[in-house]
């Protein structure tokens, strides 16, 4: 009897072990797309008021797990019946991204020197734009999440089914607590600089980090806003390229980075363009009716 228990714990021993292996390979796998995950997460988190940073990060962040509670058991079980589509969500999710990314430029080049005829927004208002960015966030944060459990499986293809839910299970998780609790510093950066200041004056000292980190926030901020447009364009265009033999075998003398920019632009345009034209074509035909 206790050897028989003793037996179960070696099996569960070495299956953490297996699994902390796998999974070390799948982060490491997964490290480039994570860093766009972080850029562009870290876009969608500021814009907010100081009052509202957190609520809203941790609604994102919640909004983040429940993705991944969906996304890992279907792409699991898409893997075993259906690999054939994982393609097919792949390449929708990028045009998305694509779109998103070139529609973000086209506001930027546009519509930044116009100002809103309202100068003050009703509470009613900022809630209502607030829910709409954290929707956009999660619907961003689904997306990527697909391509990190994605790739996160590509790792252990040849393993049981334990070992790939276990191992994607682990590198979902890790992802999201990474790369929104790098998000949270991020956007609180102006908080740990008061409180370095504060601290230092305790001291009867001067802090020079505390006011670097105040200074550096809305820099940041801004910085992370180009970023996060790049970081769309580029893992959209990733996504049709890798998934795409066409576009992968078009001009390979090309090199690869360039060719992912240039993709994901034009896939986001082509798809920005069509949504337009569809948009007006409902509201011509609201107002004409």
């Amino acid at each position: 009897m206790a050897s028989g228990f003793f037996a179960v714990l070696d099996d569960i021993a070495a299956l953490m072990d297996d699994v902390a292996i796998t999974s070390k390979m799948a982060m490491r796998k997964t490290a480039g797309i994570l860093g766009d995950d972080l850029a562009v997460n870290a876009e969608k988190a500021t814009g907010f008021s100081a009052s509202r940073e957190l609520p809203v990060l941790w609604a994102i962040t919640k909004g983040s797990f429940l993705n991944k509670l969906i996304i890992v058991p279907i792409v699991l079980f898409l893997n075993s019946f259906l690999p054939v589509l994982i393609i097919y969500i792949l390449v929708g999710g990028g045009i998305y991204l694509a779109y998103e990314g070139v529609e973000k430029i086209f506001e930027f080049i546009f519509h930044r020197h116009q100002k809103s005829a309202v100068t003050e927004i009703s509470t009613e208002n900022s809630v209502d734009s607030e829910k709409k960015k954290i929707r956009s966030a999660i619907i961003t944060d689904f997306i990527l999440s697909i391509e990190i459990v994605i790739i996160g499986l590509s790792t252990v293809l040849m393993e049981n089914f334990t070992i790939q839910l276990m191992t994607v299970s682990v590198v979902a998780i890790l992802a999201t607590i990474g790369v929104y609790g790098v998000v949270a510093m991020i956007v609180r950066m102006d908080d740990i600089g008061f409180w370095l200041i504060r601290k230092a004056a305790k001291k009867g000292k001067k802090s020079k980090a505390g006011p670097f980190l105040i200074y550096a926030l809305p820099r940041v901020i801004k910085g992370l806003s180009v970023i996060g447009t790049f970081a769309l364009i580029l893992v959209a265009g990733g996504i049709f390229v890798h998934q795409i033999d066409f576009l992968r075998d078009l001009i390979p003398e090309i090199p690869s980075f360039i060719k992912e920019i240039f993709t994901g632009l034009a896939v986001g345009a082509i798809a920005f363009i069509l949504w337009s034209g569809i948009k007006k074509l409902f509201s011509f035909r609201t107002k004409s009716s």
